[in-house]
């Protein structure tokens, strides 16, 4: 299938996403041990979910909770594997409106996640959730859900030597999350959206 790109005045539109011209124009690299794995615990509801994903929580439960501290047990007791928020529809619980409760904590301080940990070590086939794989990317879908809103909202205290990291290596937002688009849209797309960003004249660094 062939895929239609058109621009727009700070958007880039492949079929029905339309794309942030700052995915492919700013750069961002992850720095850890800066942030400590902030994105897990700062906001104002847990990780959104997709409904496909529900599922997906219920399929590798057991084999994630050897990996979660007690505490972290306690909530998914009490609160469950998920929670509906009024704003955000289906999210992951937290503890005190804060760490994801899928969160662990590992030596240095970093909060890292829980289910991607038992996903690299080969007991479970779903990496995360594909909103925490994606950030700082963000997708919002219209209300008749046709089309796909695609930007780049990084938290601006949080994510400031994310920002000096990629602008020093000069890495693109866009080949940062080139594994977390590919998962979410596609090969072809990405393809089609590292074409844009070279028609654009912005030549990242291999990532």
């Amino acid at each position: 299938m062939q895929l239609c790109i058109t621009f727009a005045p700070d958007m880039i539109a492949i079929d029905n996403v339309l794309i942030s011209d700052e995915i492919v124009e700013e750069q961002f690299v992850c720095d850890l041990n800066k942030c400590k794995g902030g994105c897990c615990v700062d906001g104002d509801a847990g990780a959104p979910l997709n409904k496909d994903e529900l599922q997906k929580i219920n399929e590798v439960y057991e084999a994630v909770l050897p990996y979660l501290p007690e505490e972290s047990k306690r909530e998914l007791v009490r609160q469950g594997k998920y929670v509906y928020d009024k704003e955000f529809g289906w999210v992951t619980p937290t503890i005190e409106s804060k760490v994801c409760v899928y969160g662990i904590i590992d030596k240095n301080g970093i909060v890292k996640c829980g289910i991607e940990q038992a996903y690299n070590d080969g007991k479970v086939q779903w990496k995360k959730p594909i909103s925490c794989h994606l950030f700082p990317i963000r997708i919002q879908q219209s209300r008749d859900k046709q089309t796909e809103y695609v930007n780049y909202e990084p938290r601006e205290d949080l994510c400031s030597a994310a920002c000096t990291l990629g602008k020093k290596l000069k890495v693109p937002v866009y080949v940062f999350l080139k594994d977390a688009l590919t998962r979410k849209y596609g090969s072809e797309f990405y393809e089609r959206l590292e074409a844009t960003a070279k028609h654009l004249n912005i030549s990242p660094n291999k990532f």
